[in-house]
């Protein structure tokens, strides 16, 4: 019995191997990436509900960018506050912001996607990119960055969206290297030619791209997903690049609570069950793995059996996955996160476990 467990702790550390040499690895051991700057004509969109205090500091950094052919499309999506009385402002400030004033209706209340339709259907531009009201950019060449890896083949651009750091929050190293995990993954992937998902904090593509596939009609119904499940849609290996210069990074305000963090997690999660098999076969597989590999761990230390072999299985998947990993920290510079790999990869695998059971027994929460 005790071979047979060894010979599933040898398979288990196997599968992560090849999970980080065979696929994460395209993406950690990428050469630098090169910028080429167009004037390709770019529509930056911006959906808001009830963001007042975020859009009245980041919107200007989205005004501010250095590029001569874009525009900003902000919709308010029914906002109850004032963003909507800050959006008007802000279109008498700047020539080249349009403002999409979305009222609730009863076909579509409250639906996020809805609202970005019609957001993407008053803008004038070729090119989309799109960011959150609560992100910005971290450069004034934000846009060329993006922008610049558009080809005439690659119309799709991933982008990387990080989170602010906080000092001495051991959550905030939680939160940002889980940012950092999915990124990986997600850039990794397209990489290596099957693209699966993006973050609609740092997206772009033409707009051809949403009529090609009907928009969000497919998944209208799904309250999240403007971003991954359109990208789980429409992307493939011909038409999807990725963007990781750091002047094509945006920053965000992270959850500071553990519970709003969880919230967050279990509508990313829960959106995930709609992706399509491959995916959450290989998305499912790698967790399954991760959480055996800690418990089998365990358990052949624990009755010291072959535990030199052991050992050396677990430093060995540890040197390659803290390679990568770190690699890969590197180019989107979230380095410090990466010292306490072994210790936030514990907490994010029991941390699955409770929004898996969570989401079984209650729905998440979605746009507000």
């Amino acid at each position: 019995m005790l071979i047979i467990i060894l010979y599933i702790f040898i398979f288990i550390v196997a599968v992560q191997i090849l999970y980080y040499l065979g696929i994460f690895s395209k993406f950690a051991f990428a050469k630098t990436q090169q910028t080429t700057p167009n004037t390709l004509p770019i529509s930056v969109i911006v959906c808001a509900k009830n963001e007042q205090e975020n859009i009245v500091r980041f919107i200007p950094l989205l005004a501010e960018q250095n590029y001569s052919n874009f525009e900003i499309v902000l919709i308010d999506d029914a906002s109850s506050d004032n963003t909507l009385a800050i959006f008007e402002e802000f279109e008498k400030q700047y020539s080249n912001i349009r403002l999409v004033k979305v009222q609730n209706n009863e076909a579509f209340w409250g639906n996020k996607k809805y609202a970005l339709t019609l957001g993407i259907k008053a803008a004038k531009k070729e090119y989309l990119l799109f960011t959150d009201a609560d992100c910005y950019p971290t450069s004034k060449d934000w846009i060329t960055a993006m922008s610049a890896q558009f080809t005439a083949q690659k119309t799709i651009v991933l982008g990387y969206g990080k989170y602010e750091k906080i000092n001495n929050s051991f959550l905030n190293k939680i939160i940002r290297f889980e940012t950092l995990l999915t990124a990986i993954q997600y850039f990794s992937w397209a990489k290596a030619g099957h693209p699966y998902m993006g973050v609609g904090r740092n997206l772009a593509y033409k707009k051809e791209e949403f009529f090609n596939v009907n928009g969000f009609i497919d998944h209208m119904r799904v309250r999240s997903g403007d971003d991954d499940l359109f990208i789980n849609q429409a992307a493939n290996s011909k038409n999807t690049t990725i963007a990781y210069t750091p002047e094509s990074i945006t920053l965000s305000k992270p959850k500071t609570t553990y519970k709003d963090w969880l919230i967050q997690k279990r509508r990313h999660i829960a959106t995930a069950n709609y992706y399509k098999k491959f995916d959450k076969f290989q998305l499912g597989l790698f967790y399954f793995s991760q959480l055996t590999f800690l418990i089998l761990s365990i358990v052949l230390l624990a009755i010291q059996f072959e535990w030199i072999v052991v050992l050396l299985l677990i430093g060995f998947r540890y040197l390659i996955t803290w390679l990568v990993i770190g690699f890969s920290a590197g180019k989107l510079k979230e380095k410090d996160v990466v010292y306490w790999y072994p210790v936030i990869e514990i907490v994010l695998i029991f941390t699955q476990i409770n929004i898996f059971v969570t989401n079984i027994f209650s729905k998440p929460i979605h746009w507000k």
